[in-house]
């Protein structure tokens, strides 16, 4: 039954308005579906509570729709709720891994650059955070049907690796020595600022195509690279391709752009014999509006690079393309934006997000790798790891063998790890304590996977096979109806998160869902005597088990049957 369809053909009948946008009122007791009057408020010169009232008095209840009552400047509809109930556990039960997805992308391409961090060293928690919101949007979107590559950008030429490539000179590189290179060269860099020119050096000689640079640097690249994969891996995170930047050096792209630039009569040399773009008149919050492309030599800059990047990109879709970066990158990226709109090409969109700060003991700080003022993600995930082995242990270590503590305490700790970021909207701070971010209990995932674990049990318990035809939908809690009207607004949540690129929508759903659950559980038993409650409530246990088990995999994190 789509309840959707029928308020709009009562409307349509009725007053005869066509186009309706019904939406999903906050709070429950607020009804299923809601219609603002807003919008009619000039054309019938009434107030929009007016309106809603006077809809209320001259609509009639159906079948399906039990109850209209205007609220405010609202006409709310209240459904059935049995045949509300037969609709979302029937369509759980079929749909299955799939319940959730509207389906969107099918036949349509998306494209996502996410992480692509320098590769100059282990990587803190604050970059985990590109690659943790990236990979979940990047699992939503496969959800949703878009036929979805992931891509890593390698900044695989610049300063850093300059750097590096100098402090590691007749040293033997491994991927964890390399954060402690590149932050004592950095306090010698600040020391002697002559340092500058010899980076400089190795940046020209390697554009120049010297052998022994090119070497030098692929070396510290690939151990990073190899290093950082492997990490973001064992979190579950992984790329279609690994884009290099050092390709835009050798190739014609970069000059085809600074001739087509020139055309627009806006690409100028400035007195230090940089090529230079001036964007006066696109309203950029700079003192000086410009897009500095090469270096006084004629070397390219990463933000000519980035747009032969940027371009190739766009080749392969031009929509549903994104790019996950820090907030403060918004002006580069809006300068970046501005350009291609002079080359008539459109843009990706940037999903930014804002920082990961450190919790002190007096301040509270962003993290720097060149300052060594960081939490590492391997750390992180060591120590997390490490507590929820003893937490297994303590709970459950006699029954479980060896093998599944391991699986089970990375299923907890990675997942203790990413809902942390995930639950805090993209742009609002995380604020990082070891404290909070190791927490198995409150809103966390630990809690929505031993919520999941529990529905599991119980399934396990009951052992009978659910037979939708079998099954009688009036069912006669609270708890129940309130259950129900929560899975169905799954679809809606994930939509919201795929249309904003926001995945807290679905990890703040899925803790007031496994709250509502608990309260179920906790008021209600599921193996009882009589067999037509007993059939009910198995079937809204699986639906919740099952609904849990996608929010949680949209998120990236696993979904264990016990715990």
């Amino acid at each position: 039954m789509n309840f959707e369809k029928e308020i709009k053909k009562l409307l349509l009948k009725e007053f005869n308005l066509k186009d309706v946008q019904l939406s999903v009122p906050p709070n429950q007791d607020m009804g299923d579906y809601s219609f603002p009057c807003f919008s009619l408020s000039k054309k019938l010169k009434k107030s929009p509570n007016e309106i809603a009232i006077e809809f209320q008095n001259k609509l009639k209840t159906t079948k399906n729709i039990k109850q209209i009552k205007a609220i405010g400047p609202y006409l709310n509809f209240y459904v059935n709720n049995s045949l509300l109930a037969e609709e979302v556990l029937i369509e759980i039960h079929k749909q299955k891994k799939k319940y959730g997805s509207s389906h969107s992308g099918k036949g349509k391409k998306a494209l996502i650059e996410h992480t692509s961090i320098n590769p100059n060293a282990s990587p803190h928690v604050g970059r985990a955070r590109n690659a943790i919101i990236g990979d979940s949007i990047t699992r939503i979107l496969k959800f949703e049907d878009y036929k979805t590559k992931s891509h890593y950008y390698v900044n695989d030429i610049g300063k850093q690796i300059s750097m590096l490539s100098i402090a590691s000179e007749g040293k033997k590189i491994t991927f964890e020595n390399l954060l402690d290179m590149y932050v004592d060269f950095n306090k010698k860099l600040k020391d002697n600022p002559d340092l500058e020119k010899e980076i400089l050096a190795n940046l020209k000689k390697l554009e120049d195509g010297d052998k022994k640079i090119k070497k030098g640097f692929k070396q510290i690249v690939d151990v990073c690279i190899r290093g950082q994969s492997r990490l973001f891996s064992e979190l579950g995170i992984t790329y279609d391709a690994f884009d290099y930047e050092s390709q835009y050096l050798w190739n014609n792209k970069t000059k085809d752009i600074l001739n087509k630039l020139k055309k627009t009569k806006k690409l100028f040399v400035d007195e230090h014999g940089r090529q230079v773009l001036d964007l006066k008149g696109y309203n950029l919050p700079m003192k000086v509006p410009v897009y500095v492309l090469t270096r006084g030599d004629g070397t390219s800059l990463y933000s000519l690079r980035d747009l032969a990047y940027t371009i190739d990109k766009l080749k392969k879709t031009r929509k549903n393309n994104f790019v996950v970066l820090g907030e403060d990158h918004k002006l580069y990226f809006n300068q970046m934006k501005t350009t291609l709109s002079l080359l008539n090409l459109p843009s990706p969109k940037m999903i930014p997000y804002s920082f990961v700060l450190l919790k002190g003991e007096d301040t509270i700080g962003k993290m720097a790798t060149r300052k060594g003022t960081v939490v590492l993600l391997s750390d992180l995930m060591r120590e997390a790891k490490e507590k929820a082995i003893k937490a297994i242990k303590e709970k459950r270590g006699d029954n479980y063998s060896k093998k599944k503590i391991e699986q089970l305490s990375k299923d907890i700790a990675y997942g203790a790890i990413k809902f942390s970021m995930l639950k805090v909207s993209n742009e609002k701070n995380v604020i990082f304590d070891w404290n909070s971010a190791l927490n198995f209990e409150g809103e966390s995932a630990p809690y929505l996977q031993y919520t999941h674990a529990r529905a599991s049990s119980i399934l396990r318990k009951a052992n009978k096979r659910i037979n939708t035809k079998n099954i009688s939908f009036e069912f006669k809690t609270e708890e129940e109806n309130k259950l129900i009207k929560s899975l169905k607004q799954f679809k809606e949540i994930v939509k919201k998160s795929i249309d904003e690129q926001k995945p807290n929508y679905i990890a703040n759903y899925l803790v007031s869902l496994s709250q509502e659950f608990n309260e179920f559980y906790h008021k209600h038993q599921v193996i009882v005597e009589d067999a037509k409650i007993m059939e009910q409530r198995i079937i809204l246990v699986d639906s919740v088990r099952q609904v849990l088990e996608n929010g949680l995999n949209l998120l990236g994190i696993n979904a264990p049957c016990e715990m």
